[in-house]
């Protein structure tokens, strides 16, 4: 039903990003090449060895989030115990989170991309390019988005200096009404 009212261009709905057009595209496709390739290998294979490759990668997987996990808490608890921040230089623990999630997710290409984020020098070039990506990203924020929130608090971070202060509370309600006393919540 029409009001007769022109639009104005500003309720036009926005263009969607890239991202939001093909990743649901990206995926599909990604499922379909995925049970293909097992059942390539299953066919080439066995079904038990397919089946076996698939249990190896889960437990492979664990193993890996597992061990990345304890190796972040410990730098954690060794730079807090030193007084200073996490660094992240020694890190390299999320790719290595990642890769073992990747082993987790049943499928070969899965499997793949979890093993190649498991190698040192993968993780650096993946850890570089991620960093550019965020990098550029905050740079070309739209004001009032999330991006814009990241930036202000680069921007503006606190120092840890007290500002010493005092809190002035008006109890009394507009209208010269006071407030009356109510007794505290019970169950």
């Amino acid at each position: 039903m029409t009001t007769g009212a022109p639009t104005s261009p500003s309720s036009v709905r926005p263009r969607r990003s890239r991202l939001r057009r093909y990743l649901p595209l990206g995926l599909a496709a990604w499922l379909v090449l995925e049970i293909w390739l097992l059942t390539l290998v299953a066919g080439a294979a066995g079904g038990f060895t397919v089946f076996l490759l698939l249990l190896a990668g889960i437990v492979l997987g664990a193993v890996v989030i597992k061990r990345a996990g304890r190796r972040a808490f410990q730098n954690l608890n060794e730079a807090l115990q030193r007084g200073d921040a996490p660094s992240a230089r020694r890190g390299g623990n999320g790719l290595m989170m990642l890769g073992g999630l990747l082993l987790i997710i049943p499928g070969m290409l899965s499997d793949v991309a979890g093993l190649l984020l498991l190698l040192p020098p993968v993780q650096r070039a993946v850890g570089r390019l991620t960093e550019r990506a965020v990098e550029r990203g905050l740079r070309t924020v739209a004001p009032g988005t999330l991006g814009d929130a990241f930036q202000q608090v680069r921007i503006h971070r606190p120092d840890g200096k007290v500002v010493q202060g005092e809190v002035i509370r008006d109890d009394e309600q507009p209208g010269g009404a006071s407030r009356e006393q109510r007794p505290p919540l019970t169950r």
